[in-house]
Protein backbone atom coordinates (compact mmCIF):
# COMPACT_ATOMS: atom_id res chain seq x y z
CA UNK A 1 0.00 0.00 0.00
CA UNK A 2 1.48 3.30 -1.07
CA UNK A 3 2.11 5.76 1.68
CA UNK A 4 -0.31 8.67 1.54
CA UNK A 5 1.09 12.14 2.16
CA UNK A 6 -0.53 15.28 3.38
CA UNK A 7 -0.02 18.69 1.81
CA UNK A 8 -0.78 21.40 4.38
CA UNK A 9 -4.05 20.56 6.03
CA UNK A 10 -5.57 18.74 3.08
CA UNK A 11 -4.89 15.57 1.17
CA UNK A 12 -3.46 15.19 -2.32
CA UNK A 13 -6.12 15.18 -5.04
CA UNK A 14 -7.22 11.88 -6.48
CA UNK A 15 -5.68 11.07 -9.88
CA UNK A 16 -9.15 10.74 -11.40
CA UNK A 17 -10.63 13.74 -9.56
CA UNK A 18 -13.41 13.79 -7.02
CA UNK A 19 -13.42 14.24 -3.28
CA UNK A 20 -10.92 12.44 -1.06
CA UNK A 21 -13.84 10.82 0.82
CA UNK A 22 -14.22 8.45 -2.16
CA UNK A 23 -10.83 7.04 -1.32
CA UNK A 24 -11.00 7.09 2.47
CA UNK A 25 -14.68 6.59 3.05
CA UNK A 26 -17.02 8.97 4.87
CA UNK A 27 -15.99 9.99 8.41
CA UNK A 28 -19.13 8.47 9.93
CA UNK A 29 -18.08 5.00 8.73
CA UNK A 30 -14.78 5.21 10.65
CA UNK A 31 -16.49 6.64 13.71
CA UNK A 32 -19.07 3.86 13.69
CA UNK A 33 -16.41 1.18 13.40
CA UNK A 34 -14.37 2.73 16.20
CA UNK A 35 -17.47 2.89 18.39
CA UNK A 36 -18.03 -0.80 17.82
CA UNK A 37 -14.38 -1.62 18.46
CA UNK A 38 -14.49 0.37 21.68
CA UNK A 39 -17.15 -1.95 23.11
CA UNK A 40 -20.55 -0.53 22.20
CA UNK A 41 -22.74 -3.06 20.41
CA UNK A 42 -23.98 -2.00 16.95
CA UNK A 43 -27.67 -2.31 17.76
CA UNK A 44 -29.12 0.03 15.09
CA UNK A 45 -27.35 -1.55 12.11
CA UNK A 46 -27.95 -5.08 13.38
CA UNK A 47 -31.66 -4.39 13.88
CA UNK A 48 -31.91 -2.91 10.38
CA UNK A 49 -30.17 -5.95 8.86
CA UNK A 50 -32.43 -8.31 10.81
CA UNK A 51 -35.60 -6.62 9.56
CA UNK A 52 -34.32 -6.53 6.00
CA UNK A 53 -33.34 -10.20 6.02
CA UNK A 54 -36.62 -11.36 7.60
CA UNK A 55 -38.83 -9.32 5.26
CA UNK A 56 -36.68 -9.91 2.18
CA UNK A 57 -36.57 -13.66 2.75
CA UNK A 58 -40.38 -13.76 2.81
CA UNK A 59 -40.57 -12.19 -0.65
CA UNK A 60 -37.70 -14.37 -1.90
CA UNK A 61 -39.59 -17.52 -0.77
CA UNK A 62 -42.73 -16.36 -2.56
CA UNK A 63 -40.73 -16.02 -5.78
CA UNK A 64 -39.04 -19.44 -5.49
CA UNK A 65 -41.93 -21.89 -5.24
CA UNK A 66 -39.64 -24.87 -5.89
CA UNK A 67 -37.93 -24.25 -2.53
CA UNK A 68 -39.18 -24.97 0.97
CA UNK A 69 -41.67 -22.39 2.31
CA UNK A 70 -40.46 -20.21 5.16
CA UNK A 71 -41.37 -21.72 8.55
CA UNK A 72 -40.42 -21.17 12.19
CA UNK A 73 -37.17 -23.11 11.82
CA UNK A 74 -36.13 -20.91 8.89
CA UNK A 75 -37.02 -17.76 10.82
CA UNK A 76 -34.91 -18.90 13.77
CA UNK A 77 -31.95 -19.66 11.51
CA UNK A 78 -32.18 -16.19 9.95
CA UNK A 79 -32.55 -14.58 13.39
CA UNK A 80 -29.55 -16.48 14.79
CA UNK A 81 -27.36 -15.33 11.92
CA UNK A 82 -28.30 -11.67 12.13
CA UNK A 83 -28.26 -11.61 15.95
CA UNK A 84 -24.65 -12.82 15.93
CA UNK A 85 -23.74 -9.62 14.05
CA UNK A 86 -24.04 -7.76 17.36
CA UNK A 87 -20.63 -9.23 18.24
CA UNK A 88 -18.99 -8.67 14.87
CA UNK A 89 -16.62 -6.00 16.24
CA UNK A 90 -15.74 -7.85 19.45
CA UNK A 91 -15.51 -11.40 18.03
CA UNK A 92 -15.17 -11.02 14.26
CA UNK A 93 -13.75 -14.50 13.55
CA UNK A 94 -16.44 -16.58 15.34
CA UNK A 95 -19.14 -14.34 13.87
CA UNK A 96 -17.81 -14.81 10.32
CA UNK A 97 -17.87 -18.61 10.67
CA UNK A 98 -21.22 -18.62 12.49
CA UNK A 99 -22.98 -16.54 9.84
CA UNK A 100 -21.51 -18.73 7.10
CA UNK A 101 -22.62 -21.85 9.02
CA UNK A 102 -26.19 -20.69 9.59
CA UNK A 103 -26.48 -19.66 5.94
CA UNK A 104 -25.21 -23.09 4.85
CA UNK A 105 -27.71 -24.87 7.10
CA UNK A 106 -30.47 -22.58 5.83
CA UNK A 107 -29.71 -23.32 2.16
CA UNK A 108 -29.12 -27.02 2.90
CA UNK A 109 -32.59 -27.19 4.44
CA UNK A 110 -34.00 -26.20 1.08
CA UNK A 111 -35.07 -22.66 1.84
CA UNK A 112 -35.01 -19.92 -0.77
CA UNK A 113 -31.88 -18.07 -1.83
CA UNK A 114 -31.97 -14.41 -0.90
CA UNK A 115 -30.98 -11.91 1.82
CA UNK A 116 -29.51 -14.66 4.01
CA UNK A 117 -26.29 -14.15 2.09
CA UNK A 118 -26.16 -10.51 3.24
CA UNK A 119 -25.61 -11.78 6.78
CA UNK A 120 -22.51 -13.66 5.63
CA UNK A 121 -21.29 -10.62 3.70
CA UNK A 122 -21.54 -8.35 6.77
CA UNK A 123 -19.87 -10.89 9.06
CA UNK A 124 -16.96 -11.48 6.69
CA UNK A 125 -16.70 -7.77 5.98
CA UNK A 126 -16.23 -7.04 9.69
CA UNK A 127 -13.58 -9.79 9.97
CA UNK A 128 -11.55 -8.45 7.02
CA UNK A 129 -11.71 -4.86 8.23
CA UNK A 130 -10.57 -6.00 11.68
CA UNK A 131 -7.52 -7.64 10.08
CA UNK A 132 -8.69 -11.29 10.12
CA UNK A 133 -8.50 -11.81 6.38
CA UNK A 134 -7.75 -15.52 6.42
CA UNK A 135 -10.64 -16.21 8.79
CA UNK A 136 -13.04 -14.31 6.52
CA UNK A 137 -11.77 -16.12 3.42
CA UNK A 138 -12.05 -19.43 5.27
CA UNK A 139 -15.68 -18.73 6.22
CA UNK A 140 -16.56 -17.79 2.63
CA UNK A 141 -14.72 -20.84 1.30
CA UNK A 142 -16.57 -23.06 3.78
CA UNK A 143 -19.91 -21.68 2.59
CA UNK A 144 -19.00 -22.07 -1.05
CA UNK A 145 -17.65 -25.60 -0.64
CA UNK A 146 -20.67 -26.61 1.45
CA UNK A 147 -23.01 -25.18 -1.15
CA UNK A 148 -21.28 -27.15 -3.94
CA UNK A 149 -21.62 -30.31 -1.87
CA UNK A 150 -25.32 -29.71 -1.18
CA UNK A 151 -26.22 -28.55 -4.68
CA UNK A 152 -24.45 -31.37 -6.57
CA UNK A 153 -24.51 -34.40 -4.28
CA UNK A 154 -26.47 -34.15 -1.02
CA UNK A 155 -29.56 -32.65 -2.69
CA UNK A 156 -30.88 -36.22 -3.20
CA UNK A 157 -31.40 -36.65 0.53
CA UNK A 158 -32.23 -33.07 1.48
CA UNK A 159 -35.46 -31.10 1.08
CA UNK A 160 -37.28 -30.12 -1.00
CA UNK A 161 -38.46 -33.42 -2.42
CA UNK A 162 -37.72 -33.93 -6.09
CA UNK A 163 -34.95 -31.36 -6.12
CA UNK A 164 -32.35 -31.53 -8.90
CA UNK A 165 -28.71 -30.56 -9.09
CA UNK A 166 -28.01 -26.87 -9.57
CA UNK A 167 -26.63 -25.82 -12.93
CA UNK A 168 -23.06 -24.59 -13.19
CA UNK A 169 -24.38 -21.30 -14.44
CA UNK A 170 -26.03 -20.79 -11.08
CA UNK A 171 -22.74 -21.69 -9.41
CA UNK A 172 -21.09 -18.95 -11.43
CA UNK A 173 -23.51 -16.46 -9.88
CA UNK A 174 -22.57 -17.69 -6.42
CA UNK A 175 -18.87 -17.43 -7.30
CA UNK A 176 -19.31 -13.83 -8.47
CA UNK A 177 -21.10 -13.03 -5.23
CA UNK A 178 -18.24 -14.54 -3.20
CA UNK A 179 -15.61 -12.57 -5.13
CA UNK A 180 -17.63 -9.38 -4.71
CA UNK A 181 -17.84 -9.86 -0.93
CA UNK A 182 -14.10 -10.45 -0.64
CA UNK A 183 -13.24 -7.53 -2.94
CA UNK A 184 -15.47 -5.03 -1.11
CA UNK A 185 -14.13 -6.19 2.25
CA UNK A 186 -10.52 -5.84 1.12
CA UNK A 187 -11.23 -2.38 -0.28
CA UNK A 188 -12.76 -1.30 3.02
CA UNK A 189 -9.79 -2.71 4.92
CA UNK A 190 -7.29 -0.84 2.74
CA UNK A 191 -9.23 2.41 3.07
CA UNK A 192 -9.45 2.08 6.82
CA UNK A 193 -5.72 1.36 7.11
CA UNK A 194 -4.97 4.42 4.98
CA UNK A 195 -7.24 6.55 7.11
CA UNK A 196 -5.72 5.30 10.36
CA UNK A 197 -2.19 5.80 9.05
CA UNK A 198 -2.91 9.34 7.94
CA UNK A 199 -4.63 10.13 11.22
CA UNK A 200 -1.55 8.88 13.09
CA UNK A 201 0.65 11.02 10.85
CA UNK A 202 -1.51 14.06 11.55
CA UNK A 203 -1.30 13.37 15.28
CA UNK A 204 2.51 13.07 15.10
CA UNK A 205 2.70 16.28 13.07
CA UNK A 206 0.55 18.07 15.65
CA UNK A 207 2.81 16.81 18.44
CA UNK A 208 5.88 18.02 16.55
CA UNK A 209 4.33 21.44 16.05
CA UNK A 210 3.44 21.62 19.74
CA UNK A 211 6.99 20.62 20.73
CA UNK A 212 8.47 23.18 18.35
CA UNK A 213 6.17 25.88 19.71
CA UNK A 214 7.18 25.05 23.28
CA UNK A 215 10.83 25.16 22.24
CA UNK A 216 10.30 28.53 20.56
CA UNK A 217 8.65 29.92 23.69
CA UNK A 218 11.48 28.57 25.84
CA UNK A 219 14.04 30.26 23.56
CA UNK A 220 12.18 33.56 23.73
CA UNK A 221 11.91 33.46 27.52
CA UNK A 222 15.53 32.46 27.89
CA UNK A 223 16.78 35.26 25.67
CA UNK A 224 14.60 37.88 27.31
CA UNK A 225 15.31 36.85 30.89
CA UNK A 226 19.01 36.05 30.48
CA UNK A 227 19.78 39.46 28.98
CA UNK A 228 17.66 41.50 31.37
CA UNK A 229 18.72 39.64 34.49
CA UNK A 230 22.38 39.96 33.50
CA UNK A 231 21.94 43.73 33.23
CA UNK A 232 20.05 43.80 36.54
CA UNK A 233 22.72 41.67 38.24
CA UNK A 234 25.56 43.94 37.13
CA UNK A 235 23.71 47.13 38.06
CA UNK A 236 22.70 45.68 41.43
CA UNK A 237 26.36 44.99 42.18
CA UNK A 238 27.27 48.54 41.14
CA UNK A 239 24.49 49.98 43.29
CA UNK A 240 25.54 48.01 46.36
CA UNK A 241 29.19 48.97 45.91
CA UNK A 242 28.44 52.70 45.55
CA UNK A 243 25.46 53.02 47.87
CA UNK A 244 27.51 54.72 50.61
CA UNK A 245 30.35 56.35 48.67
CA UNK A 246 28.43 57.64 45.61
CA UNK A 247 24.67 57.64 46.21
CA UNK A 248 24.00 59.44 42.91
CA UNK A 249 25.71 56.71 40.89
CA UNK A 250 23.84 54.10 42.92
CA UNK A 251 20.58 55.89 42.05
CA UNK A 252 21.53 55.67 38.34
CA UNK A 253 22.12 51.92 38.72
CA UNK A 254 18.72 51.48 40.36
CA UNK A 255 17.10 53.47 37.56
CA UNK A 256 18.73 51.16 35.03
CA UNK A 257 17.48 48.12 37.00
CA UNK A 258 13.94 49.53 36.95
CA UNK A 259 14.04 50.14 33.19
CA UNK A 260 15.52 46.71 32.44
CA UNK A 261 13.01 44.91 34.64
CA UNK A 262 10.11 46.85 33.11
CA UNK A 263 11.25 45.95 29.59
CA UNK A 264 11.73 42.30 30.57
CA UNK A 265 8.26 42.13 32.11
CA UNK A 266 6.75 43.60 28.96
CA UNK A 267 8.46 41.07 26.70
CA UNK A 268 7.57 38.17 29.01
CA UNK A 269 3.92 39.26 28.97
CA UNK A 270 4.01 39.36 25.20
CA UNK A 271 5.47 35.84 24.97
CA UNK A 272 3.01 34.44 27.51
CA UNK A 273 0.12 36.23 25.83
CA UNK A 274 1.02 34.52 22.56
CA UNK A 275 1.13 31.19 24.40
CA UNK A 276 -2.32 31.71 25.91
CA UNK A 277 -3.97 32.93 22.70
CA UNK A 278 -1.91 31.51 19.81
CA UNK A 279 -4.48 32.61 17.22
CA UNK A 280 -4.38 36.31 18.17
CA UNK A 281 -1.96 38.84 16.76
CA UNK A 282 0.71 40.06 19.21
CA UNK A 283 -0.07 43.34 20.95
CA UNK A 284 3.40 44.72 20.22
CA UNK A 285 5.66 44.11 17.23
CA UNK A 286 8.45 41.59 17.67
CA UNK A 287 11.85 43.19 18.24
CA UNK A 288 14.27 43.48 15.34
CA UNK A 289 17.59 45.01 14.40
CA UNK A 290 16.03 48.48 14.53
CA UNK A 291 16.34 48.09 18.32
CA UNK A 292 20.06 47.40 18.16
CA UNK A 293 20.85 50.83 19.67
CA UNK A 294 18.83 49.81 22.73
CA UNK A 295 21.00 46.71 23.16
CA UNK A 296 24.12 48.86 22.90
CA UNK A 297 22.75 51.27 25.49
CA UNK A 298 21.80 48.47 27.89
CA UNK A 299 25.23 46.88 27.48
CA UNK A 300 26.80 50.28 28.13
CA UNK A 301 24.92 50.53 31.41
CA UNK A 302 26.80 47.43 32.58
CA UNK A 303 30.17 48.94 31.68
CA UNK A 304 30.51 47.17 28.35
CA UNK A 305 31.47 49.35 25.38
CA UNK A 306 29.96 48.12 22.12
CA UNK A 307 31.07 49.30 18.69
CA UNK A 308 28.61 48.62 15.86
CA UNK A 309 29.72 48.42 12.24
CA UNK A 310 26.98 48.20 9.61
CA UNK A 311 27.89 47.24 6.05
CA UNK A 312 25.64 47.17 3.00
CA UNK A 313 22.22 48.63 2.42
CA UNK A 314 19.55 47.34 4.72
CA UNK A 315 16.54 45.95 2.90
CA UNK A 316 13.24 44.78 4.30
CA UNK A 317 13.83 41.66 6.39
CA UNK A 318 11.25 38.97 7.01
CA UNK A 319 9.90 39.19 10.59
CA UNK A 320 11.40 35.81 11.50
CA UNK A 321 14.85 36.79 10.23
CA UNK A 322 14.71 40.19 11.94
CA UNK A 323 13.69 38.67 15.27
CA UNK A 324 16.32 35.91 15.07
CA UNK A 325 19.04 38.46 14.26
CA UNK A 326 18.07 40.63 17.22
CA UNK A 327 17.98 37.67 19.62
CA UNK A 328 21.32 36.32 18.42
CA UNK A 329 23.06 39.67 18.97
CA UNK A 330 21.28 40.07 22.30
CA UNK A 331 22.39 36.62 23.50
CA UNK A 332 25.96 37.15 22.28
CA UNK A 333 26.26 40.46 24.15
CA UNK A 334 24.68 38.88 27.23
CA UNK A 335 27.32 36.16 27.17
CA UNK A 336 30.05 38.81 26.94
CA UNK A 337 28.63 40.56 30.01
CA UNK A 338 28.28 37.31 31.96
CA UNK A 339 31.30 35.28 30.92
CA UNK A 340 33.97 37.60 29.54
CA UNK A 341 36.42 39.79 31.40
CA UNK A 342 36.55 42.15 28.44
CA UNK A 343 34.74 45.46 28.67
CA UNK A 344 34.76 45.97 24.93
CA UNK A 345 32.79 44.19 22.19
CA UNK A 346 32.36 44.73 18.47
CA UNK A 347 29.23 43.97 16.47
CA UNK A 348 29.31 43.64 12.69
CA UNK A 349 26.03 43.66 10.74
CA UNK A 350 26.52 42.99 7.03
CA UNK A 351 23.57 43.10 4.62
CA UNK A 352 24.14 41.08 1.47
CA UNK A 353 21.96 40.19 -1.50
CA UNK A 354 20.78 36.84 -0.16
CA UNK A 355 22.01 36.70 3.43
CA UNK A 356 22.46 38.64 6.64
CA UNK A 357 25.78 38.17 8.43
CA UNK A 358 26.17 38.96 12.12
CA UNK A 359 29.47 38.86 14.02
CA UNK A 360 30.05 39.63 17.69
CA UNK A 361 33.65 39.76 19.00
CA UNK A 362 35.11 40.35 22.40
CA UNK A 363 38.72 40.41 23.52
CA UNK A 364 38.34 38.15 26.57
CA UNK A 365 39.64 36.67 28.75
CA UNK A 366 36.90 34.37 30.02
CA UNK A 367 35.86 34.59 33.67
CA UNK A 368 35.31 31.11 35.07
CA UNK A 369 33.69 29.82 31.88
CA UNK A 370 34.06 30.16 28.15
CA UNK A 371 33.38 33.65 26.95
CA UNK A 372 30.61 32.44 24.72
CA UNK A 373 28.79 30.62 27.49
CA UNK A 374 28.21 26.88 27.76
CA UNK A 375 24.50 26.55 28.53
CA UNK A 376 21.32 27.12 26.60
CA UNK A 377 22.46 30.38 25.04
CA UNK A 378 24.56 28.97 22.20
CA UNK A 379 22.11 26.12 21.71
CA UNK A 380 19.27 28.62 21.37
CA UNK A 381 21.21 30.67 18.83
CA UNK A 382 21.93 27.55 16.77
CA UNK A 383 18.27 26.53 16.87
CA UNK A 384 17.18 29.97 15.68
CA UNK A 385 19.65 29.91 12.82
CA UNK A 386 18.80 26.32 11.84
CA UNK A 387 15.09 27.16 11.72
CA UNK A 388 15.93 29.70 9.01
CA UNK A 389 18.38 27.39 7.18
CA UNK A 390 21.20 29.51 8.55
CA UNK A 391 24.43 28.70 10.38
CA UNK A 392 26.12 29.68 13.65
CA UNK A 393 29.82 29.46 14.34
CA UNK A 394 31.07 30.16 17.85
CA UNK A 395 34.51 29.72 19.31
CA UNK A 396 37.68 31.27 20.60
CA UNK A 397 39.56 33.79 18.47
CA UNK A 398 43.20 33.15 17.60
CA UNK A 399 44.32 36.35 19.31
CA UNK A 400 42.18 35.76 22.40
CA UNK A 401 38.57 36.43 23.19
CA UNK A 402 35.47 34.89 21.64
CA UNK A 403 33.64 35.25 18.35
CA UNK A 404 30.08 34.42 17.32
CA UNK A 405 29.26 34.49 13.60
CA UNK A 406 25.76 33.96 12.24
CA UNK A 407 24.69 33.76 8.61
CA UNK A 408 20.93 33.98 8.04
CA UNK A 409 19.57 33.55 4.51
CA UNK A 410 17.08 36.24 3.54
CA UNK A 411 15.73 34.67 0.35
CA UNK A 412 15.05 31.07 1.40
CA UNK A 413 11.92 29.84 3.15
CA UNK A 414 12.41 28.81 6.78
CA UNK A 415 11.84 25.25 7.82
CA UNK A 416 9.24 26.33 10.32
CA UNK A 417 7.37 29.57 10.79
CA UNK A 418 8.66 31.65 13.60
Amino acid sequence: MDEQREHGRGRPPLPWGGPAAWRHGPPWWHQRHEAGAAGRLPWPTTLAITLFVQIGSKYAAEGQLDRQPLDLYARLLLLAGTASLLLRHRRPVPVAYFTAGTALVYLGAGYAYGPVLITVAVGCFAAVVAGHRRAAWGAVAMLWAGHLLVAHWLYRWLPPDGDTARTWGEETVVAVWVVAVVAVSELARVRREQWMKERAERARAAERRADEERLRMARELHDVLAHSISVINVQAGVGLALLDSDPEQARTALTTIKAASKEALGEVRQVLGTLRTPGDAPRAPAPGLDRLPELVEQAGSTGLTVDVDTQGARGKLAPGVDLAAFRIVQEALTNVVRHSGSRHARVLVRYEAAALTLRVDDDGPATGADAGGSGNGLAGMRERAAALNGTIEAGSRPGGGFRVTAVLPTRTAPQEDQ
